[in-house]
């Protein structure tokens, strides 16, 4: 059995044998003050995991002059505060959609219709488009990366990402019937 730094030391290195050594060492540790940290039951086993996944990452940077059990646990911390972070935004956006939905009057059934009719033209219209428009369109406007961003996501030049999202754009403006700028 190695001693810790040279387990964390050899995951760097590829080894997950010795990632296994030191789950197998730490775990119960880490989901012990996981839950003394306040961790929810339900989430504490999947943030282990999670945790352990980190630490093949972050190996190749851990610094042997210093204790590897306080690095773990120093990793621990991080991925914790990320997910009191990731759960409260997810809290956030429930409340805001709740909210919304409980300020929304509901509109005339004229404007009902007419909001359904809209929908279904445009949903016709989007899967009309080719794949790689679609994927371009999603990315650049749905998702809001640059052009870059998306260029790089999908293994593409950066031309060809402005050339799918101008044709795309141009051919639901065609199918929905509505003057290009």
């Amino acid at each position: 059995m190695r001693a810790d730094g040279a387990a964390v030391e050899a995951v760097a290195r590829g080894d997950l044998e010795a990632l296994g050594e030191l789950y197998d060492r730490h775990a119960p540790a880490l989901e012990r003050t996981l839950a003394r940290w306040g961790v929810a039951a339900c989430d504490v086993n999947d943030l282990v995991q999670a945790i352990f996944l980190e630490i093949v990452r972050a190996a190749p940077r851990f610094d042997p002059a210093q204790s590897a059990r306080a690095w773990l646990f120093g990793v621990a911390h991080i991925m914790a505060r990320r997910h009191r972070r990731s759960l409260a935004r997810a809290i956030a956006r429930v409340a805001r959609w709740r909210a919304a939905t409980l300020d929304r009057v509901a509109p005339p059934p004229s404007e009902a219709y007419e909001g359904m009719e809209a929908g279904r033209r445009f949903e016709s219209a989007f899967a009309r488009l080719s794949r790689k428009k679609r994927e371009v369109l999603v990315l650049v406007t749905v998702e809001g990366l640059t052009g870059q961003e998306a260029a790089r996501a999908l293994g593409i030049p950066l031309k060809t990402v402005w050339t799918r999202l101008h044709h795309a754009r141009n051919e639901l403006r065609e199918a929905l019937g509505e003057e290009g700028p």
